[in-house]
């Protein structure tokens, strides 16, 4: 073969290998917590995909990629459902703590202010709010982005980018990961909710006893002021939580991954 023919050759499996690459990453701006924030531009997101796939080009090994047009979109097809699958099981931890903060703005009655959430870019209340900001913070805080580098590089030891994945192993993890986040949401939020519902019960009886009491004018601050300090005094465990169960998320998408 002559060099230019050789040459060429090897651009043409190189560029392929790269927007496959950019398929498995570019989920993660959909749905992985920090890198699909809405405070995020758009161009930007675009760049650090990019600039990500171009940095995991040397730690992808690959064979001879056809490159007829129906194959090779179906290569395309299934790197975007391994890195949907990964990012997936990242978002899941974040949708917990959501689901935490809206149970909680509920039972304290903040859900009657609904604003709109900078990270998520949807409707949500004072302690959703808060709570999502809070897992933004500490997810930065402990190196939660080079973990998920991280683990988007081991998922080409799972699924090369040639191999096929396990799709059984695949929905077994997302059924896993979806029936964990309300399982998280009532761990986070336990201790205040447990509270929230002593205090109602507390204030039912005082109504019973002292008729005359205006109860939602009373039961509403107190409600809000029990809230707020069981909120602050648990956020430390809530931070231990984050980080164990960020490094779980990618432990678990792995081992779906790999079957």
């Amino acid at each position: 073969m002559a060099p230019e023919a050789l040459l060429a050759h090897f651009s043409e499996q190189t560029v392929a290998a790269f927007f496959l690459v950019l398929a498995r990453i570019s989920p993660l701006f959909l749905l992985a917590p920090l890198f699909s924030s809405k405070m995020i531009n758009s161009r930007v997101k675009g760049i650090v995909a990019v600039a990500l796939a171009v940095g995991l080009m040397p730690v992808v090994k690959h064979g001879e990629i056809d490159l007829d047009v129906l194959n090779y979109a179906g290569l395309l097809v299934k790197e975007l459902i391994v890195g949907l699958a990964f990012a997936y099981a990242l978002h899941a931890m974040f949708a917990a703590l959501q689901a935490a903060g809206t149970l909680l703005d509920t039972l304290i009655g903040f859900s009657f202010g609904a604003i709109v959430d900078p990270v998520t870019g949807t409707q949500s209340a004072v302690i959703q709010q808060m709570y999502s900001l809070f897992g933004v913070a500490i997810f930065v805080a402990i190196g939660g982005d080079t973990w998920v580098i991280k683990g988007m590089a081991k998922t080409y030891d799972a699924v090369p980018l040639l191999g096929a994945p396990p799709i059984n192993s695949m929905v077994e993890g997302a059924q896993i990961a979806f029936s964990s986040i309300f399982t998280s949401a009532f761990m986070i939020c336990a201790p205040v909710l447990i509270a929230i519902v002593i205090v109602d019960a507390a204030f039912g009886v005082v109504s019973k006893v002292v008729p005359q009491m205006n109860i939602f004018a009373v039961g509403f601050p107190a409600k809000m002021i029990v809230g707020l300090t069981l909120i602050g005094a648990s956020l430390p465990f809530v931070s231990g939580f984050i980080a164990d169960q960020l490094q779980l998320s990618v432990a678990q998408a792995l081992s779906a991954l790999g079957g």
